[in-house]
């Protein structure tokens, strides 16, 4: 994960959406494989494609901190394609915005850097949180476009069509502060080169959240902006005009498209296990290690 083409290809091999039918029994089977050849007990003929793969499985299903498996819908490998369907209504808006958010809120909490217990009443505020905000800003902007008399009505549902992305980006930062603020306030831990825990540090925890949150703003950008331009100038070919049950699945084709260059195109900005030098941690950290940097789980 040294260089960004490095973590793209990470990053991709976790999002597959194939790792989301991986039954128990192939994930030990991974599992396994990996540990003999960690232990140089490899039985013969196993190929380096089969590694890969075992690779794949688990880094795509296994938390790195806790190796617990992560519930299947919590995965990278998740979507809400509802927030892009056109003319929507004030309660098909705050349904969308409410489970893309309620989705979000899972996946930062399953993804999240683990070395630190995290009580339940900090999800609780973290959802609430998020929900509100993207709920409040979604209706907003939608109302002052409503109002804008000045646009016409083609202009207005265009504009229309590019509200989800302030919501969701706004909305994903909050998601992602309130959902782990726990470790602002009492850290997390940071390893040295031998993976020794060197101690559990406050400043690591708030790069860890900026890094994440960065993603999170870059993430909708191809997502949200693409596939509205897209779609607004399909919909004016006779095929769907012709054929207006077509427009939903010719959408969801689009946003599938732009969610699976964005998703890995965001997450590998930052690695995910990040490095950062002793000397910019706490005082008592740098005394206690002699490794210039330390690294720690940013989560994802």
């Amino acid at each position: 994960q040294t260089s960004f083409y490095g973590r793209f290809r990470h990053f991709l091999d976790i999002i597959d959406p194939r790792t989301l039918f991986v039954t128990e029994s192939r994930l030990k089977e991974a599992v396994q494989l990996l540990e003999d050849y960690k232990h140089g007990t490899l039985p013969p003929g196993v190929t380096n494609k089969e590694l890969w793969e075992a690779q794949k499985i688990k880094q795509a299903i296994i938390h790195p901190d806790t190796n617990e498996t992560i519930f299947m819908p919590f995965r990278m490998s998740g979507m809400v394609v509802g927030l892009l369907l056109p003319n929507q209504t004030l309660a098909s808006t705050v349904f969308w915005q409410w489970l893309n958010q309620s989705h979000n809120a899972c996946v930062n909490y399953a993804n999240r850097n683990a070395t630190k217990p995290s009580p339940t009443s900090k999800f609780i505020q973290g959802y609430l949180g998020a929900v509100i905000s993207a709920v409040s800003i979604a209706v907003g902007l939608n109302v002052l476009v409503q109002r804008a008399n000045k646009f016409t009505p083609a202009t207005r549902l265009l504009i229309q069509r590019f509200v989800p992305f302030p919501a969701v980006a706004s909305a994903n930062i909050c998601n992602v502060v309130l959902m782990r603020h726990t470790e602002l306030e009492e850290g997390i831990d940071v390893l040295d080169n031998n993976g020794n825990i060197v101690g559990s540090s406050r400043i690591a925890a708030k790069h860890a959240l900026l890094e994440t949150a960065l993603t999170r703003v870059v993430l909708p950008m191809p997502i949200l902006v693409l596939p509205p331009i897209i779609m607004s100038i399909l919909e004016k070919t006779s095929l769907l005009r012709s054929r207006p049950r077509m427009i939903l699945p010719v959408q969801s084709l689009v946003c599938l498209a732009a969610f699976g260059l964005a998703l890995p195109l965001a997450i590998s900005l930052f690695p995910q296990m990040s490095e950062i030098e002793t000397s910019r941690l706490e005082p008592e950290i740098a005394m206690a290690t002699t490794s210039k940097t330390v690294v720690y789980n940013k989560g994802l």
